[in-house]
């Protein structure tokens, strides 16, 4: 179940500007942001799908869980809705206007399983007792110098036989497969209503924003951090979902 929200069209890049700011999870984007994910990325709402499957598969009694990067709360929802009555869930978000709305849309959710939503750097969060963190499309907006520490505190936070289901933009090595997927999804999101304009202003603001890793890039560094295996249960073109078990 997504969260009730009023979020309007995205029409942040419907504008000409001379030089595109750097993306940022502001008001604007946040008004907006429902809409924009559900166009920008194929594929969208069977990864939610999957975060909600794989946390009743995998939460486990009297642990935490949490949702990192949790944005307006899509994935938030969808892991309480899973969850055993006894878990506490812990959404974070640099954003204080995701946060904001975060909690408006959670505070609709009846579901039993106890829920805080802070405003905090996933960088900072200590994972403790978990048997079940997402990062949804979260990583990939991180400095590469910090994935990896971010990762082996998951890990490290994590009970045996607990999951971290990761959600994430990849690339390829293969030049060929690389511009063969970056066309499908551009002709994606031309199918979702965006104009050349939009997709080529948002292109800009993204550079050096969103940096994203290969699939076996993040299946090692996984594994490095202390997962003992990963597997990949979702790709739709460039986008991707893993599990990394503990």
């Amino acid at each position: 179940m997504k969260p009730k929200t009023n979020s309007k069209e995205d029409r942040v890049y419907a504008k000409p500007v001379e030089e595109p700011g750097a993306f940022e999870f502001n008001a604007q984007v946040a008004d907006v942001f429902e809409n924009m994910i559900e166009r920008s990325v194929p594929g969208y709402p069977l990864i939610l799908d999957i975060i909600g499957i794989s946390t009743e598969h995998f939460a486990q009694p009297n642990t935490h869980c949490y949702d990192l990067g949790c944005s307006l709360g899509a994935s938030t929802l969808q892991i309480r809705q899973h969850l055993p009555d006894s878990c506490q869930l812990i959404g974070i978000d640099n954003s204080l206007d995701m946060v904001e709305r975060c909690k408006a849309n959670v505070a609709r959710d009846n579901s039993p399983a106890a829920i805080e939503i802070r405003h905090e750097d996933v960088r900072t969060t200590r994972i403790e007792n978990a048997s079940v963190v997402v990062m949804n499309f979260t990583l990939q907006f991180i400095p590469e110098a910090d994935r990896e520490r971010v990762l082996k505190n998951i890990s490290d936070g994590l009970v045996e036989g607990g999951v971290f289901l990761l959600c994430e933009k990849v690339k390829f090595d293969d030049n060929d497969q690389q511009t063969l997927f970056e066309n499908l999804h551009l002709s994606f999101k031309r199918l979702m209503g965006y104009s050349d304009l939009e997709i080529a202003q948002k292109r800009a603001a993204l550079e050096n924003v969103l940096i994203p890793n290969t699939i076996d890039e993040l299946k090692e560094r996984a594994i490095r951090a202390g997962f003992s295996r990963t597997e990949l249960v979702v790709q739709c073109l460039n986008f991707v979902a893993i599990l990394a078990i503990k």
